[in-house]
């Protein structure tokens, strides 16, 4: 236990330097402990909502992957994989589209299609003999063909300004961060880390059999609705506030694994500080990478987790 707590101090500094590395740079040379009026404008209007929303789609993507991995036993499971992330993108663009900025509409959508895209691939991928890699995979792609076609259509009925805002956006896109969506993300992954923190002792027996975490008293159906829940609403938040950032769920998860094994009641909150530490580095790469332009978030993450998805594949 002493190893575990060293990694999560090692996590906790490691986030603390990411933030203060994320905050320090950027297109424009700003003093972080003397800034003048227009430096301070750029800190705190700018660059520290812009990194503390990052940390928290982050943390609430690599939850999100974590517990539903270990809930379809399957270290493909992942919500951009699957398509939640595009479920909770078109409920935000149905939002977008038409109710304009009425308040609460889109993290509420976003929500709704997060949850019907992990039902649909959930009740898709399921057969008589269980669940296995090719069901899942083909259903997540499936799903995320059909949805990316309705998201076509629907940005159809765009404006050219505003197409080329939403498909920025759609690729993962911090730079419109406020302290509001900060504060949305925040409420989500503490609530996120919380409940499926709580339930990853049955998330561990589930991983032996759903039989054997029966007979150990274990409601398998209370359970998958919480992480089914749970995992909705953390890629629901951070798809509303910042699009779709891919792969966080599927790398962050792997990575702390293999670091401290697959007792799911350190997988999960770690995978939280993992996956903040990512997306703010990511993030750090994507405005600084070709400043004083920006690269969307999303393509830095999926330059790393593409590869990795295909090694995983290959394993499987």
């Amino acid at each position: 236990m002493k190893r575990a707590n060293y990694i999560f101090l090692l996590l906790i500094a490691g986030l603390a330097a990411a933030v203060a590395v994320a905050i320090s740079v950027g297109s424009e040379s700003v003093s972080v402990f003397a800034p003048d009026e227009q430096g301070r404008a750029i800190l705190f209007d700018i660059r520290i909502p812009r990194v503390l929303l990052g940390a928290c789609v982050g943390a609430s993507l690599a939850l999100a992957g974590a517990s539903l991995q270990a809930l379809l036993r399957n270290p493909l499971a992942e919500p951009y994989l699957l398509g939640v992330s595009n479920g909770a993108a078109l409920g935000t663009l149905i939002a977008f589209v038409l109710l304009g900025d009425v308040a609460g509409a889109r993290p509420v959508l976003a929500f709704a299609g997060a949850g019907i895209a992990t039902f649909a691939v959930y009740q898709m991928a399921r057969s008589k003999t269980g669940m296995n890699v090719e069901r899942l995979v083909l259903a997540g792609v499936i799903i995320t063909t059909f949805l990316s076609s309705i998201i076509v259509l629907l940005t159809s009925l765009l404006d050219a300004a505003r197409l080329r805002g939403y498909t920025f956006w759609l690729l993962g896109d911090l730079s419109q961060a406020t302290y509001n969506g900060f504060y949305m993300t925040l409420a989500a992954a503490v609530a996120g880390t919380i409940v499926l923190t709580s339930q990853a002792r049955a998330l561990n027996l589930m991983m032996i059999g759903e039989r054997d975490a029966f007979d150990h008293g274990v409601e398998i159906g209370r359970v998958r609705m919480i992480i089914f829940g749970m995992a909705s609403m953390l890629v629901g938040t951070s798809v509303a506030a910042s699009g779709s950032v891919g792969y966080v769920g599927l790398i962050v998860p792997h990575i702390v694994r293999l670091v401290v094994g697959s007792d799911n009641r350190l997988v999960v909150p770690m995978s939280a500080f993992a996956g903040a530490i990512f997306v703010v580095l990511a993030d750090t790469v994507a405005r600084t990478a070709i400043a004083p332009r920006e690269l969307p978030v999303g393509a830095i993450t999926a330059l790393i987790g593409a590869p990795l998805f295909i090694f995983l594949l290959r394993r499987s």
